[in-house]
Formats: structure tokens, sequence, C-alpha cells
């Protein structure tokens, strides 16, 4: 069957769908209204009427019919405002079942291998890369291909699925949805969720009013029962609907597996790929299942989304991996569930030994490579370094960084001096702006653990954003204006202050306003070449430690850009000004340009060799401005 087939075979399934789906609402209505007949002639009996069946169709005929189109409408209504729900593409059922989407720089190993065999696929197969998400809270091996076209498609994996399989495999199981997307399935499953939604939602409705039941179960109106009978009709409706639902998935779906099973051997030429991977779901005990309700999307995935006795959308197991392996027999799999027992146990035995042999800190850690080569990727060491930061605070600060109540406080402790009457100044600020009992909060917090060090403010911060961002946005807006005020208290502003302040703000905007955040630009330190030299000078001159430590690090920063280093270091006496302009500019750089810039910037703060702790924060709080996350890095003591 060639791709003008499979089209033509797609589009006859369609049609077949709305057969299906037309015979499916038409079923459900007539037996709404068999339960508004029982509905009635119980009211009738209980008014001392004894009507016959007839009777009662003829007496309540405008009220079954118009039952019958409300159902109708109901269910049509419903199916299409979930079908227009996904018009934005197949991203968007990837979005909602907690998808992550996997940018085109990342750094991890496991995420680059995915992106690489999708390009690898798609450039292959002739049609645009699609989306690619992964499931992060999913353990279980499964994947889907979801969208309407090839040019709005969309492919996500679970988190089981990069860590459980090997590059065939994966290649296998990719290869497999691509298949969905050129064949047209993508359109059908699309429609699918649409549809069955419509069924399912009378269902819904049903459960709803029985929740609310005790209203009518407390009243001593005679209609409680009619009420709770017509509850109980609706979910059985609706479910009875789910039944032929799940009866029309598997009826189009099962085909459709084997053909994309077979349409994965002849991308790749290995059969053992495919099998491979479902060799593994039969093995490991969270198989293919998803956490999430798969309910809507069984049909478009890979392996069932959940154990089912009956009406599965997926052939049994044994007989897919039969179709792609003819030799194989069911004992493979116990000698496979055996190999992947060692191998755990080998990676176990391994893993402590790397720990072991990096429990002391390597001097690649302090050197601006190493910190490129952190990013993203926080090892073992770092995880160590933020345990013993973690473990530095006091647990009554860091519990009150959790708390929605006390976040906007643990913020302003931060942000609280050294010295004793700036500090009363800072207080007088936030009893000005926040009251009383938040200064209060931040007395108590003082008191209890004195002025943060330096290395455990971001963290701090850190830990107290998910709070904080629970709250309104005018009293985020009063927050702000509140740290603001706290660091104008002394009349200066030190550049770590300014930072900090920086860093709160865009987090807060960025936590209301993810649809207009972009994490990188398409931009060149070329276009952007004097923003980058005035970052660079006041990074300078604020690590600088004596005579001609400012010149001599602002050399080194431009020559890691490619600049002439001869150039003299600028005067930059509001260095506020210079940051407010560069900052955003530079933030539109493309990601390779943004790693040469914290390259630079990493070489300006370390030209003389050592790292304190106001240095590590002040280039970790630069880099997250332009939406680099910056690890830990370790300071020599």
């Amino acid at each position: 069957m060639n791709f003008f087939e499979h089209q033509d075979r797609a589009r006859k399934q369609t049609r077949w769908l709305v057969v299906a789906f037309v015979l499916a609402v038409l079923a459900i209505v007539a037996a709404i209204d068999v339960i508004l007949l029982l509905a009635l002639g119980l009211t009738s009996y209980e008014a001392g009427e004894a009507l016959s069946a007839t009777q009662v169709i003829a007496a309540n005929a405008p009220l079954l019919a118009g039952g019958a189109v409300a159902s109708a409408a109901v269910i049509g209504l419903a199916s299409l405002f979930k079908t227009a729900s996904l018009r934005s593409g197949g991203g968007q059922v990837a979005r909602q079942l907690g998808g992550t989407l996997v940018e085109s720089d990342t750094r991890d190993a496991k995420r680059r291998r995915l992106r690489n065999v999708v390009e690898e696929i798609a450039l292959a197969s002739g049609v645009p890369v699609p989306e690619i998400y992964v499931l992060e809270q999913e353990s279980g091996i499964n994947a889907f291909a979801a969208g309407f076209t090839p040019s709005d498609a969309a492919v996500a994996v679970t988190r089981g699925t990069l860590e459980k399989l090997d590059r065939n495999e994966l290649q296998g199981v990719i290869a497999h949805e691509f298949s969905h997307i050129l064949n047209g399935d993508m359109r059908i499953n699309i429609r699918l969720m649409g549809t069955l939604f419509g069924i399912l939602l009378l269902a819904l409705i049903g459960r709803r009013v029985l929740i609310h039941s005790h209203i009518a179960g407390r009243s001593r109106d005679k209609n409680g029962a009619i009420v709770l009978m017509i509850a109980f009709g609706l979910m059985a409706v609706g479910y009875v609907g789910l039944f032929f639902g799940r009866w029309i998935k598997a009826a189009v779906s099962r085909q459709r597996e084997y053909l994309a099973d077979a349409s994965a051997v002849q991308f790749t030429r290995d059969p053992d790929g495919i099998s491979g991977a479902l060799k593994k779901i039969a093995v490991y005990s969270d198989a293919s299942y998803l956490d999430a309700d798969s309910e809507e999307i069984s049909h478009m995935l890979f392996g069932d989304g959940r154990k089912m006795m009956m009406f599965s959308t997926h052939p049994p197991l044994n007989k897919r991996i039969t179709r792609v392996d003819p030799q194989f027999q069911p004992e493979d799999l116990e000698r496979l569930a055996a190999r992947i027992q060692r191998d755990q146990i080998q990676a176990r035995r391994a893993e402590e030994k790397r720990r072991s042999e990096s429990a002391t800190p390597e001097k690649r850690m302090f050197d601006a490579g190493g910190i490129i080569d952190g990013i993203g990727q926080p090892d073992w060491e770092r995880m160590l370094m933020a345990a013993s930061i973690a473990a530095s605070i006091p647990d009554h600060i860091t519990q009150a960084a959790h708390s929605t109540e006390w976040a906007p406080e643990v913020l302003f402790y931060t942000l609280l001096d050294g010295d004793r009457n700036v500090r009363e100044q800072q207080l007088l600020a936030v009893s000005g702006k926040m009251g009383g009992d938040s200064e209060a909060q931040v007395q108590a917090l003082f008191k209890a653990a004195g002025v943060p060090s330096p290395e455990q403010r971001l963290p701090l911060l850190e830990i107290a954003f998910p709070a904080l961002k629970r709250r309104p946005p005018d009293f985020i807006s009063r927050v702000l204006d509140t740290a603001q005020a706290m660091i104008d208290a002394d009349g200066r502003v030190d550049i770590f202050e300014y930072l900090l302040a920086r860093v709160i703000k865009m987090h807060l905007w960025e936590s209301h306003n993810p649809h207009r955040v972009r994490i990188s630009g398409d931009k060149k330190i070329a276009d952007y070449s004097m923003e980058a030299r005035a970052l660079l000078a006041v990074l300078a001159r604020h690590g600088s430690t004596g005579p001609g430590s400012a010149e001599a690090a602002f050399a080194v920063g431009l020559e890691t850009l490619g600049m002439d280093p001869q150039t003299p270091l600028p005067d930059e006496r509001d260095w506020m000004a210079v940051m407010d302009s560069a900052l955003p500019r530079l933030d539109r750089l493309k990601s390779a340009e943004k790693e040469k810039l914290v390259t630079a910037m990493a070489g300006v703060v370390l030209h003389d060799g050592r790292l304190d702790a106001t240095e590590m924060e002040l280039l970790r709080v630069s880099s997250h401005l332009i939406h680099v996350p910056l690890p830990l890095l370790h300071v020599p003591q």
C-alpha cells in the first residue's frame, strides 16, 4: 500500500467514523427519551393517573422532541468545541498532558538524541520537523503523534521512553509515529478525541448531578427521586456511549497499529528497533501505562495507556512483536528481563563509584569552560554544593520560603543590609508599603538568623519564588515596589542589589505572562557589540581587586568575544542605566551567541584566578537576566 492508497484509506475511515458517530448519537438520544418516558410515567403514576406508554408519548411529545434535540445539541456542540480547542496544533494535546517542549539547543544528551532521531526521519520523509515534547512525569514507555497536518504536528514521548530505550529502539518508536503522520492517521485521531468527548460529556453531567443529589435527597419534593433517576440515566447512557466509543476506537486503531509497526521497519530497515521497544514494554512493570488520564488519547498512543480488559485500542504485544520478528518466542522476554536487571545493578554500582570519586571538587568547575559545560547539566558535585548551601540556611527560614504567607517577607529578608542604620530604613520602607505585620515578620526572620550570607540570597529567592508567584498581580506589584524602596534606602545601589531586584521582577512578570517570554532570539553579538562591551565593563569594575585589575579583566572578556583587547575600559558612571539598556538587548541573542557572552563574563570574573561568593552570585544573577541558568559554582576556601 503506497502513500496515496494510505491517504484514500484514511478518508474512507473518516467517513465510516462520521457514520458510526451519528448512529451512536441517535442511539443515545433514543435512550435519553426512554429515560424521560420512564420519569414521566412515574410522575403520572404518583399523580394517580394510569396512562399507557402511548398516552404518555402523546401527552409529552413536545417535551420528548425537545429532549432529543437538546441531547443531540449537547453532544454535537461539545464535540465541535473540543475539536476547535485542538486547532492550535498537536502541541496542544502534548501540553494538556504536561508535555515539555524540547528546544532545538537542548544540552541534555537524551533529549538531544531524541531531537536528532526526529529530525533525521522528518528529513528522510520530506515533511517539516514536528514539535517535540517529553512527558516528564511518565515513567512508562509510550509516545504519540498529534495534529491535523504534518505542518502542525507534534511528537511526544514519555520520560520512560528516553531512559529505557536505546537509540535503535527509540528510532523504531519515532518511525512508528511518523507513519501515523504520513498516512493521515493523526487527523482521524483528533476527530476521535472530539467526537468521544461529546459522548462522554453526558456521563460527566450525570455524575455532577449525582454529586449534588443531596439537595434533591433532602428536599421533601417528590420529584427528588425523579431527578436522581434522570441523573443515573444520563450517567448510564453516557457510559454506554463511552462503551461504543471505545469500540469505535478499537475498530479504527488496531489495524493501523500493525501497519505503523510495519512502516517503522520499512523506515529503519531494522526490525530489532521496533520489536526491542515492544519487548521492553512487555518486560517493565510500568509497561506503557500513563499516570495521566489517557482515555481521550488512548487510540493515539504507541502502546496501551492503561490496562484494559476489553476493547483495547492496540493489538496484544506478543502479536505485534511476532509480526515484525517472526523468530520471537515468549521465553525471550524472560531473558530480556534478567539482562535489564543485571544492567541496572551494574549502573547503580558505577554511579556510586563515580560519586565517591567526585566527592572532592575538581578545578574544572573553577574555569570558564567548566562553567559553560555545567549549564543545564548540574552534576553530582553541584548537587553536593546545593545540599551544603541548603543545609546552611536555618530550617525555619527554609520553611518560611516555602510558605505562601511568608514568601514575600523572605524576599525582603534577602535584601537586608548589614549596616544597622540602613536596615532600620529598610524596615520602615516595609512597614510603610506592606504594613506592620509584614515588618514584624521580616524582623522575626532577622532575629532568628541574622543577615543572610551572599551565597544564600539567590537560592532563598529561588526557593521562595513558587510560593510568591501564587499571589495576585496587584500584591506582586506592591512587593516589587517595596523591594525597590529597600534597595534605595541607603541612597546607593550596589550591583548585586540591582541585579537581584531585576531577577525578582523578571521571574514574577514571566510567571504571569508565559506566552510572551522568549528564551533566545536571533541576534548576534556583532549586532550588540556596544552593549556587550558595556556589560563586561560594569562586571570588570565591580569585580576589580586593585590597580589595573579592571582593565585586565575587561581585556580578557573582549578577547573571548573576538574583539580588540586593546579597547580602553569605558568609564560607565551611570552603570544602572547602562545595564537597563544592555541586558534586554543581549537577551535577544541566539543561544550560541549567549554561550560566547557568558564565557566572556566568566572570563572577566575569573581573570585573577579567584572567585569569592559575591562574584559568584554576581555572575549567576547577570546570566539569569539573559535567560541562562548558571549552575552553582565552587568557591575555594
